[in-house]
């Protein structure tokens, strides 16, 4: 079994594989104070609920934003699992030119989110990924990494909103009953709901204008969110991230 973790800014998700197969998944606040001691409770802890124990597992690969939290999950991977984890960084084969002026810069998700996108869909492909940020990522017909669009994510934008409006407060992330809200509450999910969609939208049409028609693929934690109301998004897949990360498990392990 192969444990794939994408560590990011805000949450961690980590899938269990048995193959090609995602088995199970989970999602964890990040927090780069905890240790890989406690990162190993947690990780046997979800394991039992799938009746499988460190032993089971022959592999680890690794994708993360958070430095600190790299280290730990590497001692993790040797000390518990007794495996040498795979990470995504600077130097790890994936298969894909990456067309960025500086290759270094491009955040080991989006890399992931594109091979796994091409595999499933071929390109032209964009990939929207709603995390703590929003990026919009493109892969051209012959599977380079073309480059994208980076912005602030629904829960930072939130975030400042209600930190500079003294009279707002925090609503709960739902689609409200229609666009133009009676209530301050539905005014709020409107705007943000319907305004990042209508951002998400603007961009990909853009996109769309370099590239020629493309399939549309959306990713990340709100990306349900998000998806059901978009003009341009195709296809939802909530695991992208996870199945990029497990083909270049396949890449450098062998």
């Amino acid at each position: 079994m192969l444990i794939a973790v994408d560590a990011g800014n805000t949450h961690t998700v980590l899938g269990l594989f048995a193959g090609d197969e995602l088995v199970d998944h989970w999602r964890i606040a990040t927090n780069a104070s905890r240790t890989s001691d406690e990162h190993a409770l947690l990780l046997s802890q979800f394991l039992a609920q799938h009746g499988a124990t460190f032993s089971q597992v022959n592999g680890m690969v690794v994708s993360s934003t958070v430095p600190r939290l790299t280290a730990v999950l590497r001692t993790l991977a040797e000390r518990y699992l007794r495996v040498a984890p795979v990470v995504l960084e600077p130097g790890t084969r994936t298969g894909m030119p990456i067309l960025y002026e500086n290759p270094r810069q491009v955040g080991p998700d989006r890399i992931a989110n594109a091979l796994a996108a091409f595999e499933r869909h071929g390109g032209p492909t964009i990939m929207v990924d709603f995390g703590t940020a929003t990026t919009v990522d493109a892969i051209s017909a012959k599977g380079e990494y073309l480059g994208g669009a980076i912005l602030p994510g629904i829960e930072i934008s939130l975030d400042a909103l209600f930190a500079r409006a003294a009279a707002l407060s925090w609503v709960e992330l739902a689609k409200p009953r229609r666009v133009i809200g009676k209530t301050t509450t539905e005014s709020v999910q409107s705007g943000v709901l319907y305004g990042y969609t209508a951002a998400v939208d603007g961009l990909v049409t853009r996109f769309q204008a370099e590239l020629g028609p493309c399939t549309v693929v959306s990713t990340g934690g709100l990306a349900e969110l998000i998806t059901p109301i978009s003009a341009t998004i195709q296809h939802h897949e909530p695991w992208l991230t996870l199945r990029g990360l497990r083909l270049i498990h396949a890449m450098n392990s062998t």
